[in-house]
Formats: structure tokens, sequence, C-alpha cells
């Protein structure tokens, strides 16, 4: 008897997973992930990411265990690894779901030409957004690169598809040959910064599903205040690792959302703008899809001659979260030991970075993707750009976060300072946003010493805003720009 390979990527889970449903209604399914180190790639897994992942398919392979069937992993060139598994099952129908990124781990038309060469079929299903990007177009069947009127569109286009159930999968005759997870050597082996994950996070399909129903049901009535609130531990869904690894699809996501708002008046402010949020992630995809150097060069090409700075120690400074801006640090060191920042935290350093320290967006996409449990190729990208000016729907170069003032607006006592820069805990409200303005008794009786037990600021806010701007303005001005 003769079966389907379900290929799985970036759909690590059994609900609403279309190629394992269908698949599912033909035969026995043989389920499988290819870690495919063969490929180059623009932006190999960063070490967040490769901890997640390790995470992750433990779960899936419980999952599958736990309904009777089984997960095969192996490591290799995809393509000569599909080859030998049709050609030891006699499995010639390959199932996926379709990758909207640039660099997919296996080009689709070398899958099809495959299973054709074999007498079977390959065919690809929905999965990664709400709508392939191909569906959403201006009347001019242009790409959209202005947030509000794309989502009115996606709105208005045919309604979203029912999440699917766990479908009854039958075994084969034999299973093929399996590697342990172990020896794909995602886990770090040296210096261990991901240690501190497993208290943060758990991975896989039954985690994500926990989390999205904790969140509608008890955090989504306040989600239109509270999610700019980087204190509070569930002002935020916390879905994005989940949505990326596709432990969760958007589409689950969607519809619980939907049915919450629908039941309840209470959730109907807050759901609407977390379905807007859901809808930010789908214009991500929506840009990277048509424009796909997204993630490396400026989508206005004005920004290519932007004179940006090579800073080595500002940027370490960033990184380590030693900027002496208590907002900065608390944000970047909440990343560093959780693989996670709050959402307006996130703009704040990302303005600070290209704005006031005026070093590349490049820079902190790059640092973003090593260290981030959600580092998403679509979501990362625009958002870097968006902050930088350079994108679409961009943050006007002009608009430059004051991370004092959004300090004391956003984390007014010190709460969120205080949990990650604990150096400054004994500092009084008034001065913990600027601890450079306090006198020397102040300083003193909280335990600080500017320059050494923290740092001074690495930059004038004032002073670097100005600076920005006119190295903006002279670019506009240039006639050599292209426009």
């Amino acid at each position: 008897m003769t079966g389907t390979i379900v290929l799985f990527n970036l759909n690590l889970r059994l609900h609403d997973n279309v190629p394992l449903h269908t698949a599912a209604a033909n035969g026995p399914v043989i389920p499988v992930y290819i870690y495919d180190n063969t490929i180059k790639t623009r932006w190999p897994l960063g070490g967040a990411s490769k901890w997640w992942l390790h995470q992750s398919l433990n779960a899936l392979a419980n999952d599958l265990n736990a309904i009777g069937s089984k997960l095969i992993i192996r490591e290799g060139n995809s393509y000569l690894v599909l080859k030998e598994l049709i050609q030891q099952t006699g499995y010639k129908d390959i199932y996926f779901e379709h990758s909207i990124l640039p660099e997919a781990s296996i080009p689709e038309d070398r899958l099809y030409k495959l299973c054709k060469r074999f007498g079977g079929e390959a065919r690809r299903f929905r999965g990664q957004t709400l709508f392939h990007p191909s569906q959403i177009h201006t009347k001019d069947q242009t790409p959209y690169k202005v947030f509000t009127p794309f989502w009115n569109s996606c709105l208005k286009h045919e309604a979203i598809p029912t999440p699917l159930p766990i479908p009854h999968l039958q075994a084969p005759e034999n299973w093929p040959d399996n590697i342990p997870l172990e020896d794909l050597k995602l886990l770090p082996t040296d210096f261990d910064w991901t240690n501190s994950l497993d208290k943060c996070w758990q991975a896989g399909e039954t985690q994500a599903r926990k989390a999205l129903d904790q969140f509608v049901s008890e955090n989504i009535d306040q989600y239109d205040n509270d999610r700019d609130i980087p204190s509070l531990k569930h002002g935020t869904s916390k879905l994005s690792p989940h949505l990326h690894f596709g432990e969760i699809s958007p589409i689950t996501v969607w519809h619980q959302v939907k049915n919450a708002i629908d039941l309840s008046p209470s959730k109907d402010r807050g759901g609407k703008v977390f379905l807007k949020e859901l809808g930010w992630r789908e214009f991500s995809y929506h840009l990277l899809y048509h424009f796909n150097d997204l993630d490396q060069a400026p989508l206005n090409k004005t920004f290519q001659h932007f004179p940006w700075v090579k800073d080595t120690g500002s940027l370490t400074a960033w990184q380590k979260g030693q900027t002496g801006y208590p907002i900065i640090d608390a944000g970047m060191r909440e990343l560093w030991q959780t693989g996670w920042m709050h959402n307006r935290v996130r703009m704040i350093v990302a303005s600070f970075l290209v704005k006031n320290l005026r070093i590349h967006w490049l820079e902190g996409a790059k640092w973003f993707w090593d260290t981030l449990v959600d580092a998403d190729l679509a979501s990362n990208s625009a958002s870097w750009q968006w902050v930088a000016g350079c994108g679409a729907e961009v943050a006007p170069y002009f608009r430059i976060f004051n991370p004092t003032l959004q300090s004391k607006k956003f984390d007014p006592d010190g709460e969120y300072i205080r949990r990650y820069v604990p150096e400054l805990k004994k500092m009084p409200d008034k001065h913990i946003h600027e601890p450079w303005t306090a006198n020397q008794d102040i300083l003193e009786s909280a335990g600080i010493k500017l320059g050494k037990t923290y740092p001074r600021p690495i930059a004038d806010h004032k002073a670097t805003r100005e600076e920005a701007l006119i190295a903006y303005q002279q670019l506009k001005s240039s006639k050599a720009l292209v426009s």
C-alpha cells in the first residue's frame, strides 16, 4: 500500500495542518522533518531559534507518538533525502506547507519534478498566513506598501477558512530509518546563554494552545492598554514564537479571538486591536514576498546613500544593555536573559540604535535574529525598516523616540527597569529613568557610581537627534538620490 510523505517545516503542529489532514484521507502517512545544513542562506538559524526548534521538534515527536504515528528526522540535502525516502518506502507523493519566505529549504519546482519522475505528485498547501500574499493586491494589481489599505483589503477578502482538527493517521507498514533529535546538534555546547530559556518558555503545540486559551480568556479585554506596559507579565500574548514555528496557525488564532469577541462584548476593543496586530504580521509577510530583498536592502532606495556610522564600541554597549539609558538597558538585558523583548521596548531600543547612534539597521536585525526566540525574517526585516524610516508604512525618520520620555510614560514606577537592571533598584522613581540627573547624595544612597556601577549615557539624546535630522535633510536634498 502506498501513502504520502508529509514534510514539516514551519508547521510543527497537528491541528490545522492542511497537508497532514489531506494526506491522512488518502492512506498511510510518514511525517518527515529534514534539517538541511547544506543550504547557503543569508540568514542561518540563530542561537535562540535553534534552541526553540529543538524543543519544538521534541514536542511534535511526542504528539505524533501519542496518536500512533512517528516523526522521521533526517539531516542533509533535502532533495537527496526525499529521493532516498521515496526509493525506500515506495511513497511517491509529497505534501508540504507552502513557504512564503524567499529561501525555502528546497525549491518547489524541484519537488514537483522529483515526484513526477517517480510517478507521484507534489502538492503544496496554505498555512503560514491568513491569506497568501499573491491574493491581496491593489486595484492596479500591485503590492500594498501601506498597512491600512492592505488590512482593509484583507478584511474584505473571502472568508478565512475554519481550522482543521487533528486527523487520524494511519501508520505505514514499515517505518524508514530515523536519526535522534540530538544528532542535529541544535543546542549550544559552548557558552550557553540559552540555559535561562528553559525557565522562561515551553515550546510545542500544547503550550501554544494553552497560551492562546489563557490570553483570550483572561487578558485580551485590556490588551489595547496593557500591550504598551512592559512590566506586565500577561500584557501581551507572547504567541509570536509559537506562530513563527507553526506550533499554532494564524487561522486558529484568528478564529478563537473572533469567537471570543462575538461571545463577550468586553473583549471587543482589546480583541480587535489584537487582530490588527495579527494583520501587521500578515503585512510583513506580504512585503517580504513581493520585495524579497527586504531583509537586506532598504525598500526606500534613497536610504542606500544614508551616512550610517560604524561604531563597534557603541554597538557592543547596546547589545549588552550598557547604554546608560535604563529603559534601553532593561530591554536589551530582557532579550539576553529571556530570548524575547516587549514590543514597545523593541521600538525604543531600535530607534536609539539607528537614529541616535546612527548604526545601520541591519546590525540590529542581526542581533535580534540571533537572540530572539521569535526571530522571524518577515517581521524582523519589516519592523527594523519601519523604525529606520526606510521601509513601508514608515515611521518618518524625523520621528525619534526619546527613551527617557518613553520610559516615564510606559514604566512610570520603574518596575520593568528594576527587574532587568537590578543595580538601579534603589533609585527613587523620580530619577530611575535618568540617573545622571540625580545629585551625589541620591546616587550614593542608591549605591550608584556613574561610570562604574552603572554607565553614563553613551550618547546625548538631544545632540544625536539633531545630528540625525541633519543627515536626513542632506539625504533628502541630494540630487544623486534615487526617488
